[in-house]
């Protein structure tokens, strides 16, 4: 009994260790911040503390019924960068 909890224990850590952190704008670049969201197509970034939000390249990345939306982060370099669109819901109903 003793081994199978063990080894439960061992296999529920070792899913800890595989988690990525998100990229913190903050602390990186403006040109980096940039880079990740045209490169990536769509990127979650840190903008500060526990706070965090999704950006993407362009509308083909949002929903049918959502719009693009310019989103400016902080950056290492500046205190807004340009970074990309947040998508955002078309309908006027759902702010």
């Amino acid at each position: 009994m003793t081994r199978v909890l063990i080894t439960l224990l061992a296999l529920g850590l070792t899913g800890v260790a595989f988690a990525q952190a998100r990229p913190q704008s903050p602390a990186r670049s403006c040109d980096a911040n940039r880079q990740s969201v045209i490169a990536n197509g769509a990127i979650v970034l840190g903008t500060g503390g526990y706070t965090y939000d999704r950006f993407v390249r362009d509308r083909s990345f949002c929903q049918f019924d959502e719009m693009a939306d310019p989103a400016w982060v902080p950056a290492r370099d500046t205190p807004q960068c340009f970074v990309g669109y947040r998508c955002k819901s078309a309908s006027p109903w759902d702010d």
